[in-house]
């Protein structure tokens, strides 16, 4: 079974990449599987620059296939913010309670009709001896003026659905289906045969 290191320490992540790449035969492991496993400095502009870095360090350190993402909130009233900094939006030791606390208060004055929204993600696959390449995903939705569900992790609690579901109030099957990371995803398993042999695809 090939095996294949997704870079990240997030748990919620782990758990969205184990249970997306579990359909295509992959042995999936995150660097919380490994002990003491570096972190990688997110100095990108994009999200794209941000998941080659880690990508790319990643797969080299452990000399196999690396999967990396960097994804995050962009919110059109706010100038694209948190962006990037999506993560760590209240601090650099990136506490979701207060990453929700900062987005809120700052949106609070923002009427109903603007407060649209959408995550997106970027995946990059490095190998060695190959070209890095990239896909992305996104998912489009309206930031609420409350916390409501208890499902998920980051910004799922005040980001609204055009069914009127935040992500948290999602169970995570329903919300595997249909976000950025797996509209990403959905991109990516179409190249699986590219990079894992035929078969996978």
């Amino acid at each position: 079974m090939p095996v294949v290191i997704i870079a990240t320490k997030n748990k919620g992540k782990a758990k969205e990449f184990e249970a997306l790449f579990s359909r295509y035969g992959l042995e999936v492991k995150t660097l919380l599987d490994f002990k003491d496993a570096m972190d990688v400095e997110e100095t990108g502009r994009t999200f794209e620059e941000n998941a080659i870095l880690k990508a790319e360090a990643v797969s080299k350190a452990f000399g196999i296939t690396a999967i990396a993402d960097d994804s995050g909130l962009v919110i059109d009233a706010l100038d694209g913010r948190p962006g990037v900094f999506s993560a760590r939006y209240a601090g650099e030791d990136k506490n979701d309670e207060a990453n929700i606390d900062k987005v809120l208060a700052e949106m609070e004055k923002v009427p109903d009709d603007k407060r649209t929204a959408a995550f997106y993600c970027t995946l990059a696959v490095a190998q060695p001896g190959k070209q890095t390449f990239t896909v992305s995903g996104s998912l489009k939705g309206i930031i609420t003026r409350e916390r409501r569900g208890g499902n998920g992790f980051g910004y799922d609690p005040i980001f609204m659905l055009p069914s009127g579901k935040t992500l948290a109030e999602l169970p995570p099957h329903e919300k595997n289906k249909i976000s950025h990371r797996a509209n990403a995803l959905t991109k990516l398993a179409d190249s699986l045969h590219l990079i894992f042999g035929e078969g996978k695809k």
